[in-house]
């Protein structure tokens, strides 16, 4: 089975930054698109940001040119710098990640168990 762990979240003040990761373990041959994405109590789960295998990033539109998405995938971990952090990103992070198990497999769906960002003065 794999399994995605996130870490890096916390406490932070506006203007701020933190970097997020998440790792991914278990049986893994390779490793498709990542992204991360976020969820507020009472709404719905919105991308952040994603990068597919061969380096095309996507953003979220209120978080452009404040974060950035990145991997090393020789470690199987993706990050996510965030800057400038405002109140409003306040929210649970997941990371998610397209992962085939072997080389006859297609891609399946993970999804980490979420870390928290709060922004706060």
């Amino acid at each position: 089975q794999v399994q995605l762990v996130e870490s890096g979240g916390g406490l932070v003040q506006p203007g701020g930054s933190l970097r997020l990761s998440c790792g991914a373990s278990g049986s893994i041959f390779s490793i498709n698109d990542m992204g991360w994405y976020r969820q507020d109590p009472g709404k719905e789960r919105e991308l952040v940001a994603r990068t597919t295998s061969g380096g095309r990033k996507t953003y979220g539109d209120s978080v452009k040119g404040r974060f950035t998405i990145s991997s090393d995938n020789a470690k199987n971990t993706m990050y996510l710098q965030m800057n400038s952090l405002k109140p409003e990103d306040t929210a649970v992070y997941y990371c998610n990640m397209w992962i085939r198990q072997s080389y006859t497999d297609n891609a399946r769906n993970f999804w980490g168990k979420g870390t928290l960002v709060t922004v706060s003065s």
